[in-house]
């Protein structure tokens, strides 16, 4: 293991049972914590990401939960405490995304898009949030979208989901303050995930630093912002994207 700097936390990351939210998860086990990999379709993903926690000495359990389903999203915190203790660290990870244009979105597609985003970080939030107040102190790490801060063809669907998950996060920094838990927004640009996603190269050749960014720098920037280290920041945006896109404020 890596370091024991969150030996006394409890983390839930939803969607982690392949891709960043499988590095995430293992990222915050190496640390100390102890995790409980969520899935709704990944299982075989997410039972492999306990296994290699386990096998490097950490602490983890797998755990199916619909997020856009409360009661489920209840049951899972549930489990957590059950097996682990109260969570004192909730990252929203679960997600949709797809490629469409306006006149092709769906209704179903639309909802299908905004419910994991949206609606699985609200019953997230007011499922973890009162045991955090109970530990003294939290940390909410929601993970968004390029799209949801820039204009993007045929993502409307993804954008309106990420751009809530801003307002959201900002709404919940001022709103949880003051119970001593921070909530934070890592937005990535183009990660390299495998297998690689279609025209790849032509995506990396608009990000000034020339290359993609790997799935375990967006996993230890969400330690980061876990650590003690990270007390002060909250309310964040921060964009992980090679200087792709620069705010100047």
């Amino acid at each position: 293991m890596n370091s024991s700097e969150l030996i006394n936390d409890v983390a839930i990351v939803t969607g982690s049972g392949v891709n960043t939210g499988s590095v995430i998860a293992r990222r915050l086990a190496a640390a100390g914590a102890a995790v409980v990999v969520n899935y709704r379709r990944a299982e075989e993903g997410a039972n492999d990401t306990v296994e290699k926690i386990r096998s490097a000495g950490g602490r983890a359990i797998a755990v199916r939960a619909d997020v856009t389903i409360q009661d489920e999203v209840n049951s899972m915190v549930a489990q957590a405490i059950e097996t682990f203790g109260l969570p004192s660290i909730l990252i929203n990870n679960a997600n949709v995304r797809s490629f469409r244009s306006i006149l092709e979105i769906t209704a179903e597609e639309w909802r299908q898009t905004l419910g994991p985003t949206l609606d699985g970080t609200f019953f997230s939030v007011q499922a973890c949030v009162p045991h955090m107040r109970n530990r003294g102190r939290g940390t909410i790490v929601n993970i968004g979208g390029g799209s949801g801060h820039s204009g993007r063809p045929k993502r409307c669907h993804v954008a309106a989901a990420k751009a809530g998950l801003a307002g959201m996060t900002g709404s919940l920094a001022s709103e949880l303050a003051p119970d001593n838990i921070t909530v934070n927004c890592i937005v990535p640009g183009k990660i390299d995930i495998r297998p690689p996603v279609t025209n790849r190269s032509k995506l990396v050749s608009h990000t000034p630093l020339g290359r993609a960014g790997e799935m375990d720098e967006i996993a230890a920037l969400v330690e980061f912002l876990c650590t003690s280290k990270c007390r002060y920041m909250t309310g964040q945006m921060l964009h992980v994207n090679g200087g792709a896109y620069v705010t100047i404020a």
